[in-house]
């Protein structure tokens, strides 16, 4: 009797893990949004100030950096909830 309990409370922890990871996991969804929309408002931009594309693509480069960043925080913490926690 005691084996099953041990049994489906190790179960459940491991269904707990598995979905925090996947919960953490949803700032995905935020970083390729992100990513749109800062790559769409600089393709705007440059179409109607071509003379300036180069400091808006600079800028755009720079804002998908940041994105991707909280991209990478995402994986790292579904990663630290699935292995050490």
């Amino acid at each position: 009797m005691e084996g099953n309990i041990v049994d489906a409370s190790l179960n459940l922890i491991e269904a707990a893990k598995l979905i925090g990871a996947g919960l953490a996991m949803t700032g995905m969804i935020g970083a390729g949004a992100g990513i749109g929309i800062v790559v769409g408002g600089a393709v705007q931009a440059m179409g109607r100030n071509p003379d300036a594309a180069g400091l808006v693509q600079t800028n755009m480069i720079l804002g998908i950096a940041f994105a991707e960043a909280v991209a990478i925080y995402a994986l790292v913490v579904a990663f630290i909830i699935l292995f050490a926690a």
